[in-house]
């Protein structure tokens, strides 16, 4: 079951007060934050969030677990910064309530999972190697993804609420007895758009860029006849 915040009245919270809870949170990387372009949005998603998930603790209970994926431990709080510093506040804020930080990655299936992904990055030549790279990739992902479903059925308790800190595009299948409610602030859909616009300029300017390499083949492969001499 998947909800989200401005669907829930009053008389339909108490529905839920019962039973495992999970908030799922998009997560927006340091990267977008750090955009010029895209800050501004970036610090009114994760004031929307927080805003957000006081309303859920307030209609169902408050933040017991905090899952945050590419976590592997405590020497991982560093990280946690370098990944996102809207999320690290919150993850903060929601220790300082009693919440407390589980972590549900393994070294292992994790680098094993960003590593073929890191080969994929670098663009392989050959379409035999890259099929190779990619099943690889997708084997690791779906381990990945079973144990963190596994290890979030794990430790959440009965009647708990908690919170998880994830990329939107994953493709995680929760435990079906834990009702999800997806943080979606209106602020998230401007940086979706934003996005989009950039990757539309980009393939925009790559594709001029290919135009003009072209017209400057052309221009060598045709050059131009020199002027004939009068003897000629």
């Amino acid at each position: 079951m998947s909800e989200t915040l401005g669907k829930i009245e009053k008389p339909e919270a108490s529905q839920f007060k019962f039973g495992r809870k999970l908030f799922f949170v998009p997560l927006i990387f340091r990267s977008i934050e750090k955009d010029a372009s895209l800050s501004e949005l970036a610090s009114r998603y994760w004031s929307e969030v927080e805003n957000q998930i006081d309303g859920l603790e307030s209609k169902l209970s408050a933040v017991k677990r905090i899952y945050h994926e590419m976590l592997v431990g405590e020497d991982d709080s560093r990280h946690l910064s370098e990944l996102s510093s809207g999320s690290e506040k919150l993850v903060g804020i929601l220790k300082n309530r009693g919440g407390v930080l589980t972590y549900i990655e393994d070294p292992e299936v994790l680098g094993e999972f960003l590593d073929w992904g890191r080969c994929i990055s670098i663009g392989l030549r050959s379409p035999a190697v890259f099929e190779k790279v990619y099943k690889a990739y997708e084997e690791a992902d779906r381990k990945r993804l079973e144990l963190l479903a596994k290890k979030i059925d794990e430790t959440l308790g009965t009647d708990e609420s908690s919170v998880l800190f994830m990329r939107e595009d994953h493709r995680l299948q929760f435990p079906s007895d834990i009702q999800v409610f997806y943080v979606a602030p209106p602020s998230l859909d401007a940086i979706q758009r934003a996005l989009r616009e950039k990757q539309e300029e980009r393939r925009r300017r790559a594709g001029q860029e290919q135009e003009h390499e072209h017209a400057n083949d052309s221009d060598h492969e045709h050059p131009d006849e020199p002027p004939k001499s009068e003897n000629d």
